[in-house]
């Protein structure tokens, strides 16, 4: 199943997004957070040590990383500020943290958080604005590679068709 969720206030993506997939066999659930309530992370590693896998903020967000750790890929829509993922789009990576464990092993001479479920989400990004994007692909690499999965690649909302060509599951 591939999940998803748009942190901007434009439906326009979404709506094209149904337009391009409907063609393909590709299960998908798109979740707009418009009128959700979704805190930033506060670091407080409850996720980790009080309630693990659990986040400890209660809001809209448990929802959606119920559906993520299900997911064989997760997309987030998101507007840019600074070059790079607004507050939204970026409180949806920020908050995946209880699908990992506090646990720490070596992956090719680098430190990585233990998963704590089998199931591995590969990521992508589409964004609308204006973004560093070589630095938003190395980026979203990186946060693929912290998770064990793999970064399905950044596109604008220009290039939806690109983005849904990634979308096909094996």
């Amino acid at each position: 199943m591939i999940l998803i969720v748009n942190t901007t206030s434009d439906t326009a993506i979404t709506e094209e997004l149904k337009r391009c997939i409907e063609d393909k066999t590709i299960e998908a659930q798109i979740i707009e957070t418009a009128q959700l309530k979704i805190s930033h992370c506060i670091g407080c590693n409850y996720c980790w040590l009080k309630t693990p896998g659990e986040c400890s903020i209660k809001d809209d967000y448990e929802i959606i990383l119920k559906k993520i750790i299900h997911a064989d890929q997760l997309w987030v829509i998101s507007d840019t500020a600074l070059g790079f993922l607004d507050h939204k789009g970026k409180n949806i990576f920020d908050r995946i943290l209880p699908i990992a464990t506090m646990y720490l092993k070596f992956v090719k001479d680098q430190m990585r958080h233990v998963p704590r479920y089998d199931q591995r989400t590969d990521i992508g990004i589409i964004y609308s604005g204006d973004v560093e994007k070589e630095y938003l692909k190395r980026w979203t690499q990186r946060a693929a590679l912290n998770f064990e999965s793999s970064s399905l690649g950044v596109f604008s909302k220009d290039e939806v068709k690109e983005a849904v060509s990634c979308m096909c599951l094996s």
